[in-house]
């Protein structure tokens, strides 16, 4: 997150709401100006205002991009890379929206061929890929070089994610199944709609604290799906902190890795046509993992903890936390036994994102 450059974070959430409402907005660039509307949340009468003359291409991922034979293998490499797919008469809106949505491929059949071209503002078209990550939005624009509606910069948009901005701005005493003595810490920043929160369990006993890092999961943590093992590990790392005697469990809004309830779900609707997580992430367009560890640093920082004991099998985790200046002093694996409805889940954790489980 370190794009050169003045920036403004309110400029990033106002082209956020932008584009969830379907409204157009430009990326400024090193090399020129990109407008785009997004796919998702526009229509044909929206499309034909934006682009009259029919001609502004669609913007992919390389991850979407390869699933439609448009990438190469070392494109696809980097799932939420740009990737430009010329304007052909026949690609109206339904079609641009087959080509974003990868939930319709058995059902739309592509008319094709597609044809990959320059992408002309490289900067900005990736900014605009992180964007609609960051709005939970399909990673999918009709773009063309020039200015239609609200302004920004990428450096606008690294500077609404930075971590460096997140704050403490309430805590209370918060007794949880498992953990009487316990309480709760909020954590937003000023432009975010996505408040972090940490369960400190326990006194400070001067010993390094046990520390869990849990991405929020609607689904598993709150309505107790089987798909996977986030709520189960939810309550077992309050009881495991409780038992240790001190230490902080970090609630991060990350849903679904990074990109959002809805495109989580998206990816759920993929699993179920046969793919496994990391290809669901990827056939959407997404990274196969987005989180940002920085903000888990630094709340950490916050809290006054430099040193901690992580209860994590991913020593992805491990490795960011440490980049942000905390020391991890032990990892303490946290597994817990499949179900029949997570043992595929659970094996390509292990298999494909390197989980020691």
């Amino acid at each position: 997150m370190s794009d050169a450059g003045p920036s403004d974070p309110r400029a990033a959430a106002r082209a956020i709401d932008a584009l969830r409402r379907g409204w157009p907005i430009v990326i400024r660039g090193t090399e020129g100006t990109l407008a785009l509307l997004a796919i998702e949340t526009a229509d044909a009468a929206r499309l034909a205002e934006f682009d009259p003359g029919g001609t502004a291409p669609v913007l992919l991922s390389a991850g979407r991009a390869a699933t439609l034979k448009l990438a190469n293998q070392r494109d696809a490499a980097t799932p939420d890379a740009p990737v430009l797919v010329g304007r052909a008469p026949w690609l109206d809106f339904d079609g641009a929206v087959a080509l974003a949505d990868p939930q319709l491929d058995l059902a739309t059949p592509f008319k094709g061929p597609f044809r990959a071209i320059p992408v002309p503002v490289p900067d900005a078209a990736a900014a605009a890929l992180r964007l609609a990550r960051i709005a939970g939005l399909l990673p999918a624009f009709f773009a063309y070089e020039g200015e239609a509606g609200e302004t920004i910069t990428p450096a606008d948009i690294s500077a609404h994610e930075h971590p460096a901005r997140l704050r403490i701005v309430t805590r209370a005493r918060l007794p949880v199944a498992g953990a009487e003595d316990a309480e709760i810490v909020a954590f937003r920043t000023p432009e975010s709609p996505d408040e972090h929160v940490a369960l400190l369990i326990g006194q400070p006993t001067g010993a390094p604290p046990l520390v869990r890092l849990h991405s929020e999961c609607l689904t598993g943590d709150v309505l107790g799906s089987l798909k996977c093992d986030c709520g189960p590990q939810l309550h077992a790392a309050i009881h495991a902190i409780a038992d240790s005697g001190w230490g902080v469990l970090l609630y991060l809004r990350q849903e679904g890795r990074g990109i959002g309830l809805i495109n989580k779900l998206r990816a759920y609707a993929l699993q179920d046509q046969g793919f496994d997580t990391v290809d669901a992430n990827t056939r959407l367009g997404f990274a196969v993992d987005a989180r940002d560890f920085g903000v888990a640093g630094r709340m950490l920082q916050l809290l006054g903890q430099d040193r901690i004991r992580l209860l994590t099998n991913n020593p992805a985790k491990v490795a960011g936390l440490e980049a942000t200046g905390i020391a991890v002093a032990e990892r303490v694996p946290h597994s817990l036994p499949p179900n029949p409805h997570n043992e595929r889940y659970l094996a390509t954790k292990r298999d494909r994102t390197g989980h020691q489980l």
